[in-house]
């Protein structure tokens, strides 16, 4: 089977798919939709980062396609329900980089609050502004987190044990680690915080989520950062903000519009401010998180390919399965209406199979069987099963 990796994923993923039996090709830039419609052809399995978008008409011209990876947290990117309807697995890797997002989040607020990007800028042009004015601790300042799940969690954590006062803000009832509180409004955080610091995944409800409005009601003087998605802040909202003076500094590491590939211009009207800190979305990108994500996701591929497995799938039924010695492993994707499984189990019975292992899952819209079952079977079995009404996908697993 053969595997496309895009976007410069880490060698390593390269060598743990290969290591587990597939061909492997991989490619440092995006892929637009155009080009990745015609690339995927024969490709069973794709790896992709942050900038490729899986979309719909993707998927439609995949004819070998079985699962997608996104080496990254987020899965905006792909379509999940468009996935499922046609069989395809999605796997990410939700915790690989959460420690090297929080430790940037933690540099940048002791950075800013210490206006060390405008001093810095300074001492390059060989201006010496040894000043303690506008220059402050973290200690005992209050940090608002909004969206508290892998990374704003573990931030809470460490902030807390450096000083700061933790407060956060989830749609979501969270239980809070060490002595942060949950805010029961978005307003309620930012009226409190000192330090703003968004964390919140890319669903279009999360769009502009921070504009005009939000700004008004944070505190003069506070400080901003958005490591999470580029379209969760008002760009412009933000650049006005600055402008005024209201917003100490930021630190922003995504944008709405980024460069697919090192070679293209990045422009924003962010540049212009000596106490903002610009970074190109590398809020994960460093070499243990890499490295780490690298293992991660080829591990889930190479399971689901070869086992069935579907543990920490984003958009298929969860199951997790034990092996059996000396058994056929046949993995039955089928839409979720009455009747497959006893379809399924009348094909065995007439074909005199013993069943060894029968698992299940499902969801709204599709069922998901692994069977394993003894090695004395007839092959038109096969074409049996595949041929059940309703069914979406079906192959030998072993």
């Amino acid at each position: 089977m053969k595997a496309l990796l895009l976007e410069n994923i880490h060698q390593s993923a390269k060598v743990n798919l290969e290591n587990a039996g597939f061909e492997v090709e991989l490619l440092p830039h995006a892929l637009n939709e155009q080009e990745l419609s015609e690339k995927i052809k024969g490709v069973s399995i794709l790896g992709i980062r942050s900038k490729t978008q899986v979309t719909a008409k993707v998927v439609d011209s995949a004819d070998e396609l079985q699962c997608v990876g996104a080496f990254c947290i987020g899965t905006n990117q792909i379509d999940l329900e468009h996935c499922k309807k046609n069989g395809v697995a999605v796997f990410n890797a939700p915790f690989s980089n959460t420690r090297s997002v929080v430790e940037l989040a933690l540099a940048e607020m002791i950075m800013l609050m210490r206006q060390i990007p405008e001093k810095n800028a300074r001492l390059h042009t060989g201006e010496w502004s040894k000043t303690a004015h506008g220059s402050n601790e973290v200690r005992t300042k209050n940090l608002g987190i909004v969206g508290y799940g892998n990374i704003g969690s573990q931030l809470s954590v460490l902030a807390e044990s450096i000083g700061l006062n933790v407060y956060f803000y989830d749609l979501e009832e969270k239980l809070a680690l060490g002595n942060a509180i949950q805010c029961h409004s978005l307003d309620a955080l930012l009226e409190i915080s000192d330090i703003v610091s968004m964390h919140v995944d890319g669903r279009v409800s999360n769009d502009l989520l921070i504009s005009e409005r939000e700004f008004s009601k944070m505190k003069d003087g506070v400080v901003f950062l958005n490591l999470s998605r580029g379209k969760v802040v008002d760009i412009e909202a933000l650049t006005n903000n600055l402008k005024s003076g209201k917003i100490k500094g930021a630190a922003v590491d995504v944008f709405p519009i980024e460069p697919k590939a090192n070679s293209e211009q990045f422009e924003s009207p962010l540049q212009q401010f000596p106490n903002v800190i610009l970074s190109p979305h590398v809020g994960g990108s460093t070499e243990e998180a890499q490295v780490d994500i690298a293992g991660f996701v080829p591990t889930k591929l190479a399971r689901y390919i070869q086992q069935g497995n579907t543990q920490n799938s984003v958009n298929f039924p969860n199951l997790q399965l034990p092996s059996f010695e000396g058994s056929h492993r046949l993995i039955h994707i089928h839409k979720n209406v009455p009747g497959i499984i006893a379809k399924i189990n009348n094909i065995l019975a007439k074909h005199n199979i013993n069943i060894l292992g029968q698992h299940l899952k499902t969801d709204e819209q599709i069922g998901f069987v692994i069977l394993d079952i003894n090695k004395e079977y007839d092959r038109t079995l096969l074409k049996e099963l595949e041929d059940i009404e309703h069914t979406i996908r079906f192959r030998v697993l072993y």
